[in-house]
């Protein structure tokens, strides 16, 4: 038997939201104290670290990380208490969901496929943009006109 999973996303307002992966950053930088060093944990590039931790900050009135500049000392992150508490609510969210879940679903969840039979054997094909050829003749024809004149 297998148990559902549950993927939340909390929308506070319009371009303020919450979700695994953000919640995940936050969870990696309160860890490590480093922005970069929690996207390589988690394997997003640091850019994508600053695209996730500039959209927490500014969706809320609090900031939920405070990060200071690099350089010889070195730089860092820290999640805020108001960040803190934004992990606790979501993760206990998510924790309620998953028991609500489990029991909504629990007639269904025995009729489940550990893996779907389809899961891997139909590749995802992607048609090819036609190049080339179309080109190619326009090169030939005005190289063709070219050398009938030079003669």
């Amino acid at each position: 038997m297998t148990n559902p999973t549950i993927r939340l996303r909390v929308d506070f307002a319009t371009l303020c939201s919450v979700g695994p992966g953000k919640i995940a950053l936050l969870e990696a930088i309160h860890r490590t104290g480093s922005l970069s060093q929690a996207a390589r944990e988690l394997r997003v590039s640091y850019r994508r670290g600053w695209q996730l931790l500039w959209s927490l900050n500014t969706s809320f009135r609090t900031p939920t990380v405070v990060t200071s500049t690099g350089g010889r000392g070195g730089g860092g992150a820290q999640v805020t208490p108001f960040g803190k508490e934004l992990i606790r609510c979501y993760r206990a969210f998510e924790r309620h969901a998953e028991a609500r879940a489990l029991r909504a679903f629990k007639g269904i969840t025995e009729k489940a496929r550990r893996r779907a039979p389809s899961a891997h054997a139909v590749p995802v094909m992607r048609p090819r943009r036609q190049r080339g050829p179309p080109r190619l003749k326009a090169r030939s024809r005005s190289r063709q006109r070219y050398s009938e004149h030079s003669r």
